[in-house]
């Protein structure tokens, strides 16, 4: 099996062809100055396959939709995002929701919030985008792919901070909940719509934040 060096494992995480070569080092270097998860986004919200079940939560509606392809399975209102907002680039501590396209990488159904479903943030673009703007250095860099390597999934303890996911209120208020965002970064719906949310989607399910 061939090893997979950081470069080669940024390439397929973003879909493009995975070679070591000068184009692809190039391509990469050009998003010095881009928002390369903002750019990611302007073609993640379609499906990938026709039947593709896929979660699309919108920041300005305060919506989480389930789609089955383009149909519209279920649409829930309003959901409460992090205190801060949410951004492409998310720093630990913020209580900002980070923009972007994750996958589902594990549910805990003993949470505090009823059910919590974990995304795999930070993905590789956010560990790019975090390099780039200084909030990663080289070897934070290096680690957060070693550690990706090792494990399957991203570090939840670097800079970017972690423990992102779709949770229930738990015993928490529903009337602050149907008013305010309240989160530290996370996507919250009431209990009985986080059963629904489980019920449907599975680890490996997409999510698109927006």
């Amino acid at each position: 099996m061939m090893p997979v060096n950081r470069r080669r494992f940024l390439a397929l995480a973003l879909g493009w062809p995975a070679v070591a070569s000068a184009a692809t080092t190039s391509a990469l270097t050009d998003y010095q100055s881009t928002d390369l998860v903002e750019t990611l986004l302007s073609r993640a919200a379609t499906p990938r396959y026709s039947d593709e079940l896929w979660l699309l939560i919108d920041d300005k509606e305060a919506t989480l939709s389930v789609f089955r392809g383009n149909s519209l399975v279920e649409r829930i209102a309003p959901v409460s995002l992090g205190r801060g907002g949410a951004k492409t680039q998310r720093v630990r501590g913020g209580n900002v929701t980070p923009l972007g396209e994750f996958r589902i990488n594990r549910f805990n159904y003993e949470s505090q919030w009823h059910i919590f479903i974990g995304i795999d943030y930070p993905t590789p673009p956010h560990a790019r985008m975090a390099l780039e703007k200084g909030i990663y250095s080289q070897a934070d860099y290096d680690a957060y792919f070693d550690y990706y390597r090792r494990h399957g999934s991203p570090p939840q303890n670097t800079a970017l901070g972690g423990a992102i996911g779709i949770h229930g209120i738990g015993g928490g208020d529903p009337d602050i909940h149907g008013q305010f965002h309240w989160t530290q970064g996370c996507v919250a719906v009431t209990n009985e719509q986080i059963e629904r949310v489980a019920s449907l989607v599975g680890v490996g399910t997409r999510v698109v934040i927006r």
